[in-house]
């Protein structure tokens, strides 16, 4: 007997990091990282609205916010306390479960690409560092010089880090100083689901530090009835598995996408200590940007065409 998945509309999520953001969101700011949600949205919707897949939805929009200064990602990535950018990024196939990532790379203009390379042209899930770089140079990876992710404003977030660091006082970055992440989900007219997210990590990070973004279960996650990307405070993301968890709430205790990511977002990272946000969609087209920091760049486009763009969670897009 042969079965065919019934055609869905086709659906798309972009984030561009949640924290505390209300304090430095100028008019300026608000009109760039709007703009560039909007322009991620369009080149996934692109892809799943000629009846293309999921996979490759999600790696275009996040291409877009890797290329955009607004989002601490690719072009816009902060420093390390080295004053080095080290990227990591991760894609996941519903349908297949495969996945790929990549940590701690220096010259790839788009790690979300290498991660799908490492998916689709190695027998691996996860490359860092050295390694990763000349696995890029046999796969033939965009490669740029390292002044390319340099952006003064995330310089002189660093300088105000090390100050407060070596005066031994808090950073008036506070917990913004940990946040910083792109990503996307997709649902396409196959049913098929996939995930993708990208990050510079957290500034004055030392030592090779790796967050949940690369990490399939914690920062990326798609099967065969959710698809999640993370975004928030990474160490504590890592110990709640929170792609995954939120997945297999659905999964083995019967809840909705709602009731699952409220419980992870709103409860389960909080009694850690973290905060943060994910975006999800589920196999029906029901989806969820939970957060429980002051706002999330985020936004959402479904087959209608038309993007919808929110920050402040009192912005409703």
């Amino acid at each position: 007997m042969t079965t065919h998945a019934r055609s869905r509309p086709p659906l798309l999520l972009v984030h561009g990091g949640a924290g505390v953001i209300r304090a430095t969101l100028t008019p300026a700011i608000e009109a760039g990282v709007k703009a560039d949600l909007a322009r991620a949205l369009a080149a996934g919707h692109a892809i799943l609205a000629a009846g293309g897949h999921s996979l490759d939805a999600v790696e275009a929009a996040v291409v877009v916010l890797e290329d955009s200064p607004h989002f601490n990602a690719g072009h816009g990535a902060v420093f390390t306390h080295d004053g080095i950018n080290e990227l990591d990024a991760s894609i996941m196939h519903g349908p297949t479960r495969r996945a790929g990532a990549v940590a701690g790379v220096r010259h790839v203009r788009n790690p979300v690409g290498l991660a799908r390379a490492v998916m689709e042209r190695s027998d691996h899930v996860l490359l860092i560092g050295a390694g990763a770089e000349a696995f890029a140079r046999h796969v033939g990876a965009d490669f740029v010089d390292a002044d390319y992710f340099r952006t003064e404003t995330r310089w002189q977030q660093l300088q105000e880090a090390i100050a407060s660091e070596a005066a031994g006082q808090a950073s008036a970055q506070g917990r913004a100083i940990h946040y910083g992440t792109v990503g996307a989900v997709a649902l396409d007219r196959h049913g098929h689901l996939a995930a993708a997210t990208s990050t510079g990590g957290m500034t004055n990070k030392r030592w090779g530090r790796v967050g949940d973004s690369p990490l399939i279960g914690a920062g990326t996650w798609a099967d065969t009835r959710v698809a999640v990307s993370a975004t928030g405070w990474g160490e504590y993301f890592i110990r709640a598995a929170v792609a995954h968890d939120i997945a297999a709430r659905i999964a083995y205790g019967g809840n909705s996408l709602a009731e699952a990511a409220a419980a992870v977002i709103d409860v389960e990272v909080p009694r850690l200590g973290g905060d943060g946000g994910v975006i999800a969609i589920d196999a029906e087209g029901h989806f969820s940007l939970a957060f429980n920091t002051d706002g999330m760049y985020r936004g959402w486009i479904d087959a209608d065409g038309e993007p919808r763009v929110a920050i402040l969670a009192d912005d409703a897009g």
